[in-house]
């Protein structure tokens, strides 16, 4: 049973213009609570009971919130109590974004912390259902991937499977069609992730990518993939905050509906 999961909530969120101005995209409202709140719920509900938030932008924003959550989750005795959350600055470990950033940054900071367990990384600006999430608590020996198929691949980076789930590689916004399994950042690692992340140069963009890690590790047949079956959104832009409001309102709507 895998207990910790790493969020990484460091970045400020420039696509998201004058709604990420003074705080980070992950604490903006949507139906007036935060997003990482939803995020946070999720995970607990999901059975995880550790976990590690890696920050950078604002941490006293994201301090304040976290005591503020922890409080409400007290107030309205959320079903499980036990459950520890840690908070990382990502800057303080590897130095400001100028010298180092990309998505493979937050997993280099909780080596120390992880030591030799496995565990889930995902992104704290994506959300997952309760569901997926408890899809990928796979405890073995093996690297999950999750993806999800979606009708505009050419967006993201396409899933590139042989014939028995194995992760072949990652095309990051193909220019034409080799499928339509995406990724959703969303990750089961176990230790081998820390050697590999150390391992990488930085991208054509100037960033560490965690998929490049998972590029090295997928050639040595090491990475399955996992295919989501509910819901996944990349909480990016400033109409994505609508699209979710919708979707939580219709789902909310269902569940009072069986619950009549």
């Amino acid at each position: 049973m895998i207990k910790k999961v790493v969020v990484a909530a460091a970045g400020q969120g420039t696509r998201m213009l004058q709604l990420s101005k003074n705080k980070s995209k992950h604490l903006i409202c949507v139906l007036r609570k935060p997003f990482l709140a939803y995020l946070l719920d999720n995970i607990l509900k999901a059975g995880y009971k550790e976990i590690i938030l890696v920050v950078g932008f604002r941490e006293d924003m994201v301090r304040e919130f976290l005591k503020n959550y922890i409080a409400t989750l007290k107030n309205y005795k959320f079903d499980d109590l036990d459950f520890d959350i840690k908070v990382v600055n990502q800057f303080e470990i590897l130095g400001p974004k100028e010298k180092e950033y990309g998505t493979a940054c937050p997993i280099k900071c909780v080596k120390n912390l992880i030591k030799n367990e496995n565990f889930i990384s995902l992104c704290g600006d994506n959300f997952y259902t309760v569901e997926d999430l408890k899809l990928m608590n796979i405890d073995d020996n093996y690297n999950y991937v999750a993806g999800i198929f979606n009708e505009r691949p050419e967006k993201f980076g396409v899933l590139i499977e042989d014939g028995d789930d194995f992760l072949e590689g990652i095309i990051e916004k193909p220019k034409e069609f080799v499928g339509n399994l995406i990724n959703t950042s969303l990750y089961k690692f176990t230790p081998e992730i820390f050697e590999k992340v150390f391992q990488i140069d930085k991208s054509q963009r100037g960033e560490y990518e965690i998929t490049d890690a998972v590029s090295l590790l997928a050639k040595e047949k090491k990475v399955r993939v996992k295919k989501l079956n509910d819901f996944w959104m990349d909480f990016g832009r400033p109409e994505d905050v609508e699209k979710l409001s919708k979707f939580l309102y219709e789902k909310c709507k269902t569940a009072k509906e069986v619950n009549k």
